[in-house]
């Protein structure tokens, strides 16, 4: 029989006797989101120098805080493991619970497919051989098991793993922004302007999402109705100073703008030192590596959800005694490796389409719960009531439903982005009838 206390049954199955504590927890949120100034290029390139400054100063304001702030309340009130799954189906139902699960497993299929590709050619910088057809699909394919083996050893273990890379990844850019700062050239850069505003914005936004992923390992997390609102909070204002601090020095060293597009960190680190585009070339890799880790801790606990309320097989609820649900972790690993050989372009845009539409149905589960649970309790709550939980979702819906109307004629392949979303979208529909189908088998037979 499934239970509406199915959560709470979880809770009884997985506990952990070591869990993320509130360093490990932010490690893990710094990859879950970031990963490094990695990836910041194309905004400098898009926007110019004071563009990046402006768009990487007012997008967490509008975009980034008040995700955090919804994930800080709805954490601390509901800290089941799944997460927003969770947050979603006690809201809005089981059918949009569901269409959530939906929308973050397939564009984990895109994640996962697209980072092993980057490791592979900063790896083929240092290792030509590693750019051969057959090594790359090789290289990301044990790339994804290593991930997966990692989080047998359990979420603490991926949450202290993160410290120790993100301060391997991060000592070269300090490195960098020191030796940009003092030994400047005699003039700074144009500040530039740019003439792709919101393509900077677009690069931006996808470099600061994914505050919600930390939410599906809350039962594996020390107190986490106090941890999670300090993570949030914390892992934002770190990430904007690791973003902006590079850039700045760069533009104080006089680096110009036409120097940066994807990949010029390593470029313009060997410029200052040659030792140090190595450095920074490695450091690629294990951020990589990093937000691949944390991913894979964050996606496998969505179908052990689903699968406590019966919307997946029962088989995914069995854990080890560490509480790791291997069977789901094993699974997803197994789905990303076939998803190796699929070509993916625009990533970006597809991942932020797919995002965003799991994003506004969160934001709806903030609103809904304090207007049918007012009296649910919440140690982190948003001020303002009712007026205060749309107002944090006004930024995040009008940045999205922008970023979907000016890019709704971009292509993938022979198709818009936007089509091709709309199409995965879709899918979740079938998709729940045939689980809602096979759950309704399940039932009769166990009663």
């Amino acid at each position: 029989m499934y239970l509406d206390s199915a959560y709470e049954d979880l809770a009884m199955t997985t506990g952990t006797p070591r869990k993320l504590g509130l360093f490990s927890l932010s490690a893990a949120t710094f990859f879950l989101v970031s990963g490094g100034p990695y990836g910041t290029e194309g905004i400098v390139e898009s926007a110019g120098y004071s563009g990046a400054i402006v768009i990487l100063l007012a997008l967490p304001l509008i975009w980034s805080l008040p995700t955090g702030l919804m994930v800080g309340e709805l954490a601390s009130a509901i800290p089941a493991e799944g997460g927003f799954y969770v947050w979603v189906r006690r809201a809005l139902g089981p059918f949009w619970g569901f269409q959530e699960a939906w929308l973050s497993l397939a564009s984990s299929i895109f994640d996962m497919a697209a980072y092993p590709a980057v490791f592979v050619l900063s790896l083929g910088a240092l290792w030509p051989p590693a750019l051969n057809p057959s090594n790359r699909l090789w290289i990301s394919a044990a790339l994804v098991a290593l991930c997966v083996i990692w989080n047998l050893a359990g979420a603490s273990a991926v949450g202290e793993g993160s410290i120790g890379l993100g301060l391997l990844l991060l000592v070269p850019f300090g490195i960098l922004a020191f030796l940009h700062l003092t030994n400047p050239a005699p003039a700074a850069a144009n500040p530039g302007t740019g003439h792709h505003w919101f393509e900077g914005v677009l690069v931006a936004m996808w470099n600061l999402m994914g505050w919600d992923n930390a939410s599906t390992v809350a039962q594996e997390v020390e107190r986490p109705q106090r941890n999670y609102p300090k993570v949030m909070l914390g892992t934002l204002a770190a990430i904007v100073v690791v973003y902006l601090l590079p850039i700045v020095a760069a533009w104080h060293a006089g680096v110009p703008q036409s120097a940066w597009t994807t990949g010029s960190w390593v470029t313009i680190a060997q410029a200052a030192a040659p030792q140090l585009g190595t450095a920074l070339l490695v450091g690629t890799m294990i951020s990589i590596f990093g937000i691949l880790n944390s991913l894979t801790m964050s996606y496998s606990r969505i179908p052990l959800a689903l699968a406590a309320d019966g919307y997946a097989p029962k088989v995914l609820l069995r854990h080890l005694r560490n509480g790791v649900p291997w069977v789901s972790l094993v699974v997803c690993g197994l789905a990303w490796t076939l998803a190796l050989r699929l070509s993916f372009d625009r990533i970006l845009l597809l991942d932020i389409l797919l995002y965003g539409a799991s994003l506004v149905l969160e934001f709806v589960a903030l609103i809904v719960l304090r207007l049918r649970e007012p009296s649910l309790p919440r140690p982190f709550r948003i001020p303002g009531g009712i007026a205060g939980a749309v107002g944090v979702a006004i930024g995040p819906t009008v940045i999205l439903a922008a970023a979907f109307w000016a890019n709704r004629d971009e292509q993938i392949g022979e198709m818009s982005a936007l089509a091709m979303a709309l199409i995965i979208m879709a899918l979740g529909i079938p998709a729940y009838l045939a689980a809602k189908f096979v759950r309704g088998r399940q039932f009769v037979r166990s009663s």
